[in-house]
């Protein structure tokens, strides 16, 4: 084997080899990193938010002034809405899936507890909400029409008797044991669980929430307020046409209001997750630059050296060494300094990694991510090396020894 001849060429041109290694180990830690960030934003902003999002959308309403009869003016616009033909239900609502903001709580088992034992978002539904949102209700009942009361606004603090939590929720409080008739503290009032359903988003979409992203609870409150959200559901297909009509039916029947941007729950995904999507794109340009620089690198400096070693080919292609010979040594040589830069470039990834986890409180990184970059970055260095060796190889005996 070669091994001899190719450590001590390596010796010789020592900074040129650590260039490489360092060029290689740099580009496998941040191409694993990139890549592990990557998927991970993108199965985030894939999650379900266990609503029928297709046929769902929302219209923010303000009223006009300060009306003082503003439960029947809610109670007009809902059925107003549901009279739509289209319309399966609508309901009113304190927040709405994937708006980024809302209202949370923390949860407690007990009266008086020092630290909560879960966090969870807050949605004030009434006895159409579940059917609004397309829910499923796993387990217990819905709210019925006279468990409904009036909530005025962000200062009224009247509390739930009953609530609707969600599977993950009620997991959490429970863990082993059913949550159905449990009863939780909420701003140290006890509410009663009277259903759990299969799944129910939080409002915010940022990766920080992570902990309690499905811990949702659905309160049974008309939301009274100034400002708030119609959530409708349509039948499939209709969407467009029923939010145009609903727009109007609001209109029709109260002109003393305005009405925020209206949008499905499909375009309010796409606008929450933007910014996933924006760094997804950069960290894939980043990673494909440095391919190709790295690229470049070994070929530039493998050039070089087949530029070098002119005399050395010369002589070796002389005394019969093959082209295959030729090309074979610097593929090896590649190897080894590739291999190299892989082994740092992995320790590197890991210990990159667990400064993401500490700082930004990321995952930990895959185990098969170091170790298919590892594999990419060698394939890569053995591709980028082939043209210089084959330049090598196609060099006349003659010809070498002349120019030597």
């Amino acid at each position: 084997m070669e091994l001899v001849p190719i450590l001590s060429a390596m010796r010789r041109n020592k900074v040129g080899a650590i260039i490489i290694v360092v060029q290689m180990a740099v580009t496998l830690a941040i191409l694993c990193n990139a890549l592990f960030i990557i998927e991970q934003r993108i199965a985030w902003s894939e999650r379900p938010t266990g609503a029928d999002e297709r046929n769902v959308f929302v219209i923010i309403n303000q009223w006009v002034g300060d009306p003082t009869n503003l439960p029947a003016l809610l109670q007009a616009d809902l059925a107003g809405l549901r009279a739509l033909p289209g319309v399966i239900d609508a309901f009113a609502s304190n927040s709405f899936l994937l708006s980024n903001g809302g209202w949370s709580y923390g949860v407690d088992l007990m009266p008086d507890q020092k630290e909560s034992t879960a966090q969870a978002a807050r949605y004030f539904t009434d006895e159409h909400g579940l059917q609004s949102l397309g829910l499923k209700l796993i387990a217990g009942r819905n709210f019925n029409a006279d468990e409904i009361a009036d909530l005025f606004g962000v200062n009224d603090q009247t509390p739930a008797v009953s609530v609707i939590i969600t599977k993950a929720l009620a997991e959490k409080l429970f863990p082993g044991k059913s949550a159905l008739g449990q009863s939780v503290w909420i701003a140290n009032h006890a509410a009663n669980i009277i259903g759990i359903v299969d799944r129910l988003q939080v409002p915010w979409v940022d990766p920080s929430v992570a902990k309690f992203s499905d811990y949702s609870i659905l309160e049974p409150f008309r939301y009274v307020a100034s400002g708030l959200y119609y959530i409708v559901r349509t039948q499939p297909g209709q969407l467009e046409a029923v939010l145009k009509a609903a727009e109007k039916e609001l209109f029709d029947l109260n002109r003393e209001r305005v009405l925020g941007k209206s949008r499905s729950l499909t375009e309010a995904r796409v606008e929450a997750y933007k910014d996933d999507r924006g760094l997804a794109v950069i960290l894939g340009v980043v990673c494909a630059a440095l391919l190709v620089i790295t690229a470049f690198g070994i070929v530039g400096l493998t050039s070089y050296w087949v530029a070098q070693r002119r005399r050395q080919i010369g002589i070796r292609r002389a005394l019969g060494a093959t082209r295959h010979a030729i090309v074979r040594y610097f593929q090896t040589e590649n190897l080894l300094i590739a291999g190299a830069g892989a082994a740092i470039g992995v320790a590197l990834a890991l210990s990159l990694n667990l400064w993401m986890v500490n700082a930004f409180a990321m995952q930990r990184l895959h185990g098969s991510y170091p170790l298919v970059g590892a594999i990419v970055v060698l394939i890569l260095g053995q591709a980028a090396v082939l043209w210089p060796a084959l330049k090598a190889a196609s060099i006349p005996p003659e010809l070498a020894t002349r120019a030597a």
